[in-house]
C-alpha cells in the first residue's frame, strides 16, 4: 500500500518531484513572524482610525450631575447622538425616560426626576438646534448634478 502524496505539488516548479520534498514556505519561520505582526499592526491601525473618526461624529452628553448615570443607562442600548439631538419639553422627557425604562433601561427609581431635570435641562426646546457634527467622509449617494444644454444655447459647432 502507497503512502498518500501529502504536502506535495506535483509538477509545480517549486517541488522536488524526484526526492518528493515537502514544499517550504516560501517566507521561512521568520518571514512568516513578519507577516503576521505587519498584519497586525495595519489591523489595529485601521481600528484606530475608524474608533477616531466614529467618535468626532458621537458626541457626549454635557456635563452635569447626571452625565455619568444617563450615560450609563442611554448608551447600553444607542449612541449620545440619538439624546442630543433632541429638544424636548421636560413633560415629553418624563415620557421618553419612563418608555426607555420600560425598554429596560437601567435607572434607579430615586434618580429618575433627576434625570429628566437633566435632559430637559440640556436638551428643552429653548435649546439651539441640533447641528450635526460633519463627516470628512466622502458621500457617493450624492447625486451630481448634470448640466444639459439648452436650446437657447449655442452648441460648439455653432460659433
Amino acid at each position: 500500500m502507497s503512502k498518500p502524496n501529502r504536502g506535495f505539488v506535483s509538477g509545480h516548479r517549486l517541488s522536488d518531484a524526484a526526492n518528493r520534498q515537502p514544499l517550504a514556505a516560501p517566507l521561512g519561520a521568520e518571514g512568516r513572524l513578519r507577516l503576521r505582526t505587519i498584519t497586525l499592526t495595519l489591523a489595529i491601525f485601521a481600528t484606530a482610525v475608524a474608533f477616531a473618526g466614529e467618535s468626532s461624529l458621537n458626541p457626549q452628553l454635557p456635563p452635569g450631575a447626571m452625565q455619568e448615570k444617563a450615560t450609563a443607562a442611554c448608551s447600553t442600548c444607542h449612541e449620545a447622538r440619538i439624546i442630543v439631538q433632541q429638544r424636548l419639553s421636560k413633560p415629553a422627557w418624563a415620557k421618553e425616560v419612563d418608555k426607555m425604562i420600560k425598554w429596560g433601561a437601567e435607572v434607579d427609581p430615586k434618580d429618575r426626576d433627576a434625570l429628566i431635570d437633566y435632559f430637559s435641562t440640556s436638551f428643552g426646546p429653548d435649546q439651539p438646534p441640533y447641528a450635526a457634527p460633519r463627516s470628512n467622509r466622502i458621500n457617493t449617494n450624492q447625486s451630481k448634478k448634470i448640466v444639459t444644454p439648452t436650446t437657447n444655447q449655442k452648441s460648439n459647432s455653432e460659433n
